[in-house]
């Protein structure tokens, strides 16, 4: 929450493409609560700014390259644990809104309409509230946060993080060589990866993969 006599709240905006930043950073700036002290053009830069840097609030794009803004949240949670997380995606889809929840966000925005929901689902964010957006089912957000908080089972991920990681990275047209160097693991460690990948989602080679990627916001298409 922002601070009693500090000024406005400092705030992380990553994204992968500059004219949406610069967008957002134009919304975001004219509120004098708020204030945009960093930017980033991915997950892993996000990362990185956000260990060094003194803010409040992070805002991330779901899809990016590198890693995910989803990927990011879920490490920021882990290194910065009163770091209030906003996600911003293109994507009004359902499991990704509640992955976002599961990965520590405090809210999802849709960047169709960033102009009327941004500044309020940061300031709800700020309270540690959480922000629903319109079309939401309130009482099934509300019902998932509530066993969240009181420790109760959540719904399995359909992938391991390490899955996630390598979903996107195929899909992304990496070769298993690259991945591996990427990640530090062998080519074959991620052969067998995207095997269990295409069995768990039914799918059949890396063209599903990748449309199954985009289906769920990890790359745009």
């Amino acid at each position: 929450m922002t601070r009693p006599g500090a000024g406005p709240a400092r705030i992380l905006l990553a994204d992968d493409h500059t004219l949406v930043r610069r967008g957002v950073r134009l919304i975001l700036d004219s509120e004098p609560d708020l204030t945009v002290v960093a930017e980033a053009a991915d997950g892993a830069e996000a990362v990185a700014r956000a260990r060094g840097l003194d803010i409040d609030l992070a805002v991330l794009d779901i899809a990016m390259p590198r890693q995910t803004g989803l990927q990011a949240a879920r490490e920021l949670a882990r290194i910065r644990p009163g770091l209030r997380i906003l996600m911003l995606t293109m994507y009004d889809n359902e499991q990704y809104f509640f992955e976002a929840l599961r990965a520590g966000a405090s809210g999802y925005v849709l960047k169709s309409v960033a102009d009327l929901d941004l500044v309020e689902a940061c300031r709800a964010a700020l309270r540690d509230e959480p922000f629903i957006y319109p079309g939401a089912e309130t009482t099934l957000v509300r019902t998932y946060l509530d066993r969240a908080r009181s420790g109760g089972p959540l719904p399995e991920r359909p992938i391991t993080e390490r899955e996630e990681e390598i979903l996107k990275l195929v899909a992304e047209g990496h070769s298993s060589k690259e991945i591996g160097d990427l990640l530090v693991i062998s080519p074959k460690t991620v052969e067998r990866h995207r095997a269990n990948l295409l069995q768990k989602l039914g799918l059949r080679d890396r063209l599903e993969l990748t449309r199954y990627a985009i289906r769920v916001g990890l790359i745009e298409p």
